[in-house]
């Protein structure tokens, strides 16, 4: 099946409704999105833009081994 992500004015909710149930629930089904979507998605469309304009915070993968590694013996044991 394929996914399709409708916005629509509250006002025709019903029309929506009513033409889904047209369908067969093998055809056609309403997903409600998940809340926390439009929230990642804020968030990764802030970070993909401070990467294009220069202002992430970025590290060399052998830094991030390095933290990692210093992270992890600290909790070994």
């Amino acid at each position: 099946m394929e996914t399709l992500t409708l916005e629509f004015n509250p006002n025709i909710t019903a029309r929506i409704l009513e033409l889904q149930s047209s369908f067969s629930t093998d055809e056609l089904k309403i997903i409600q999105e998940d809340v926390e979507f439009q929230k990642n998605k804020q968030k990764l469309y802030i970070a993909l833009n401070n990467i294009k304009n220069g202002t992430a915070d970025c590290c060399y993968l052998n830094e991030l081994d390095e933290f990692l590694e210093k992270a992890i013996s600290e909790y070994e044991d």
